[in-house]
C-alpha cells in the first residue's frame, strides 16, 4: 500500500497542516473541502497511521504526524530539486559545478559569490578544492573539476582557455623580529640567501624541475599556505605569502613586509585568470560564477610595504 502514496497526498497533507484546517487547505489548492479531507483520509489508510487528531474544531496533528511530516516536507522538496535540476540541464544548465582554486586567491571572494551562487542556481551543487602551483590546474585537465582560478603557475596548458580576473597582492615577509627585517635599505638577493625561505612546492608534477620564486639555496618546503603562514609567524623564515592572508599580522606588528631588490614598492601583482578545458566550456552556472568573480574587489598592496610599528622599533635600536 505504501508504494501507492502520491505526491498530491503529500502536498495536500502539507497544505492542510500550514493552513491549519482542511477548509483553508482546499482554499489554497482550489479544491473542495471533501476532496481534502478525503486525499488526507486515503493517505492515513494507506500508511496505517493517524495523522490528524480530528476530535476538536480543527485537525490538530498526531505525534505520528509530526514525525511524518517531516519525512512528507523532504520528500516534496527532494521531487521540486529534481524537477528544477532536470529544467536546468533541458536548457544547458550543469547539475554539478566544480571548481579547483588557487590557494592564493581570497577566500572571502570565493564565499561572497557562494553565498549568491546558492539563490542564483538552488539546483546546482557546487564542489570547491584548493590547490597550489599546479595542483590548481591538474584538476582541469584530468576532468574532475570543469573550472580552475589559477595564478601561481605561470605557464597554463595549450589546451585550455583562459580568462583574465582580477589580480593579487603579493609581497615577501617575515616575523617582526626576523634578522632581516632590522635591515636597512633593500635587502640584496645575497643576503636574503643566508636565511631559510619557506616556500610552498607543488602536489602535482606540473611544475617538477622548475624553481617558482626561490631565492634561497636553504629552503623549508610546505604543500599547505596555512602552514607556511604559521611558520613564517614563528620566525623559521621568509617567504612570499598573498597580502589578504597577511594583512592583519603586517597591521598589528606580527609580519614585517621585506623590501627585496628587485621586488617593487607594495610586493608583486600576481596575475589570476578562470581556465578550462577549451573543449569543455563552462556551462551558465560557470559562466555566472567567473563573471561574477570579476565584480570582487581584491586587496592591493599599495600600503604594504610602509614599516609597521614593530618594524619601526627595530630599525631604532
Amino acid at each position: 500500500m505504501l508504494d501507492g502514496v502520491s505526491l498530491d497526498q503529500l502536498r495536500t497533507f502539507i497544505a492542510a497542516v500550514d493552513e491549519g484546517s482542511f477548509s483553508a487547505a482546499s482554499r489554497k489548492l482550489l479544491r473542495a473541502q471533501s476532496v481534502v479531507s478525503e486525499t488526507v483520509s486515503n493517505l492515513e489508510d494507506q500508511i496505517g497511521v493517524p495523522l490528524f487528531d480530528r476530535s476538536g474544531r480543527y485537525p490538530k496533528l498526531t505525534p505520528a504526524g509530526i514525525v511524518l511530516l517531516a519525512d512528507a516536507r523532504s520528500i516534496i522538496t527532494g521531487v521540486d530539486l529534481l524537477k528544477a535540476r532536470a529544467k536546468g540541464m533541458a536548457v544547458g544548465l550543469e547539475p554539478e559545478l566544480s571548481v579547483v582554486v588557487d590557494v592564493f586567491y581570497p577566500i572571502e571572494a570565493i564565499t561572497t559569490v557562494a553565498k549568491e551562487f546558492r539563490k542564483q542556481y538552488p539546483g546546482v551543487a557546487l564542489r570547491i578544492y584548493a590547490e597550489a602551483l599546479g595542483a590548481a590546474i591538474q584538476p582541469v585537465l584530468d576532468g574532475r573539476c570543469s573550472v580552475g582560478i589559477v595564478g601561481s603557475l605561470p605557464v597554463i596548458p595549450d589546451s585550455f582557455t583562459s580568462e583574465r580576473l582580477p589580480g593579487v597582492s603579493f609581497l615577501i615577509a617575515a616575523a617582526s623580529d626576523h634578522p632581516l627585517v632590522s635591515y636597512k635599505g633593500k635587502i640584496p638577493k645575497e643576503i636574503l640567501a643566508k636565511h631559510t625561505q619557506i616556500v610552498l612546492t607543488d602536489r602535482s608534477e606540473l611544475s617538477a624541475g622548475r624553481e617558482l620564486g626561490v631565492m634561497s639555496p636553504t629552503t623549508w618546503r610546505l604543500a599547505d599556505l596555512f602552514a607556511k603562514h604559521h611558520f613564517l609567524l614563528n620566525g623559521l623564515g621568509w617567504g612570499g605569502m598573498p597580502l589578504h592572508a597577511v594583512r592583519k599580522d603586517l597591521d598589528e606588528g606580527r609580519l614585517a613586509a621585506l623590501t627585496i631588490e628587485d621586488v617593487p614598492p607594495g610586493g608583486l601583482a600576481l596575475s589570476m585568470s578562470a581556465v578550462w578545458q577549451t573543449k569543455s566550456p563552462p556551462g551558465p552556472a560557470g559562466r555566472w560564477f567567473i563573471e561574477r568573480l570579476k565584480e570582487i574587489p581584491i586587496p592591493t598592496g599599495d600600503n604594504a610595504q610602509k614599516p609597521s610599528a614593530a618594524r619601526k622599533k627595530l630599525r631604532r635600536r
